[in-house]
């Protein structure tokens, strides 16, 4: 049943990482047309921004080693954008020279885990992608930046907001156009979500330029995501099925699954423009590819036999 609350955006677009988050962190690589046919399947379940891949180098992330590949093999959906991680310059050379018009850069609000995922200190990473963002930007390329480690760290404990705002307003500052707030290992909470936000739009990051990354570790994704719904946040990361850590952190969890989400949204009477049977049949399929059940809760109650080995 609908039952819309007051203070709520009317929409939402849901940034789906599954293909790339989600699949980066699992064991066995997955084939190159199986991921091409998971992104296909998304976009008919109406998701508009599906994260594609990332150019890292093959020996970090084994398996999205086809990353050449598999960006050809999507050119034929139309209405739909397919952002890309690239790490450095090399990994912009790689995704310009296919044509991409859509990149992400990822960095920490931690030194631990700046140290841990790109071997450098956080001002050390920034400077590395000021060349990527100013070049993006000269191809009139959209450019996320991602934030990682917002709300904790697994070797550093809490970390402190006006942390996570300094190395945020600097990765703005290079001339991201959108910025992800990421939960990496699911310790935030709603109050705290809200305070980073106020934090945020304090020192000039508007809301409409935000993004939410959330890992239900805890249990938290989705009431995480209502307190960021609730300060106007109109962009939230999601992952079909629930797929998804993180490779570096070992406590993260899977993402916010997109299915967990939807029916939160629709449920609110805020449109995604997603159907969520087709989505759910999509991640029971990929779980069959996987050869493991979904996370999600939404796709088991859904798909009772969706829980059978």
């Amino acid at each position: 049943m609908v039952v819309p609350a007051p203070g709520l955006p009317a929409s939402v677009r849901i940034h789906e990482v599954g293909a790339r988050d989600g699949l980066q962190n699992e064991k066995a690589v997955v084939p190159t047309e199986v991921k091409a046919e998971f992104v296909r399947r998304l976009a008919d379940a109406g998701l508009t921004t599906i994260e594609a891949t990332s150019f890292v180098h093959p020996k970090w992330v084994p398996q999205l080693a086809d990353a050449e590949r598999l960006f050809p093999m999507l050119g034929g959906i139309a209405g739909v954008a397919l952002p890309v991680l690239v790490p450095n310059e090399r990994g912009l050379d790689r995704a310009l020279a296919l044509g991409a018009d859509r990149i992400a850069v990822f960095a920490s609000a931690t030194e631990s885990f700046a140290k841990a995922n790109l071997n450098r200190t956080v001002d050390e990473s920034l400077a590395m992608f000021a060349p990527v963002v100013a070049r993006a930007k000269e191809q009139r390329v959209h450019v996320r930046g991602y934030l990682s480690m917002c709300f904790g760290d697994p070797w550093e404990g809490a970390v402190a907001v006006q942390q996570v705002v300094r190395v945020a307003k600097s990765l703005m500052d290079l001339g991201c156009d959108e910025l992800s707030l990421g939960d990496t290992i699911g310790v935030a909470t709603p109050s705290h979500v809200q305070s980073l936000l106020t934090a945020l739009n304090e020192e000039g990051v508007a809301t409409s330029a935000i993004g939410v990354h959330f890992h239900d570790t805890y249990g938290q994704a989705l009431a995480n995501t209502l307190a960021a719904l609730q300060h106007g946040v109109t962009t939230v990361d999601a992952s079909a099925g629930g797929l998804g850590g993180c490779p570096y952190a070992k406590s993260a969890t899977g993402n916010l699954a997109t299915e967990d989400l939807v029916w939160m949204l629709q449920g609110l009477g805020i449109d995604t423009g997603v159907d969520l049977g087709r989505l759910t049949a999509t991640s029971v399929w990929l779980a069959e590819q996987l050869g493991r059940p979904s996370p999600s809760r939404t796709v088991r109650a859904l798909s009772p036999d969706s829980h059978k080995e």
